[in-house]
């Protein structure tokens, strides 16, 4: 999963905000998964902890997070303090501690690659949906704006890759000799540094 930039952050940024707002909840947040640590990464947070959660991390094996991303499965937790899934110390070490929990895998082909969550939000009886249907409905809106962000940033990689080389090829057209073939070794490093960047 590549980093994501603030422009595509912001998208995610919207979904948690709506979220928040449709279940009034105290917060909201969207965790990816960092498939090299093993690690969920907080990509965007509404509510309590917004300025200081993003980009903090903890490991796939804890927490009510770690389970569902892991099992798929959504899940509402209404009393944390008696739910062993619960991640007591990393929520404490974060200045915010719920009481419950609703959060939904966000699902590509089949695979889980991060976790939508709502905290303490406020039942509405009068709601035509059930929390989990509708937590999963924003869910999938959260994984269509993750597959249109990525696929703009691979695209942008692209273009910039694509450019760069052409530029480059294009100055190196009037060297001879021995500058030729340092231009040429020049021109496969930039290579090699786009690739691991892209």
């Amino acid at each position: 999963m590549p980093v994501l930039d603030k422009r595509n952050q912001r998208l995610l940024q919207s979904i948690v905000e709506v979220a928040r707002a449709i279940f009034n909840a105290e917060a909201s947040s969207i965790f990816i998964f960092d498939s090299g640590s093993g690690e969920l990464v907080f990509e965007a947070v509404s509510g309590a902890g917004e300025e200081t959660l993003i980009g903090q991390r903890f490991p796939v094996d804890e927490g009510i997070a770690g389970w569902v991303l892991q099992s798929g499965v959504p899940l509402i937790v209404d009393n944390v303090t008696s739910n062993p899934l619960h991640a007591r110390k990393f929520a404490e070490s974060t200045g915010y501690t719920p009481t419950s929990v609703m959060a939904a895998p966000l699902m590509d082909e089949g695979t889980s690659i991060g976790v939508l969550e709502v905290m303490d939000r406020r039942p509405d009886p009068t709601r035509a949906l059930g929390d989990l249907e509708l937590l999963g409905l924003f869910a999938s809106q959260a994984t269509v704006a993750l597959q249109v962000v990525i696929q703009s940033q691979e695209a942008m990689a692209r273009v910039i890759h694509d450019d760069t080389l052409a530029g480059v090829a294009v100055a190196l057209g009037g060297l001879t000799g021995t500058r030729r073939e340092a231009g040429r070794q020049l021109l496969s490093s930039i290579r090699d540094v786009l690739a691991t960047e892209a």
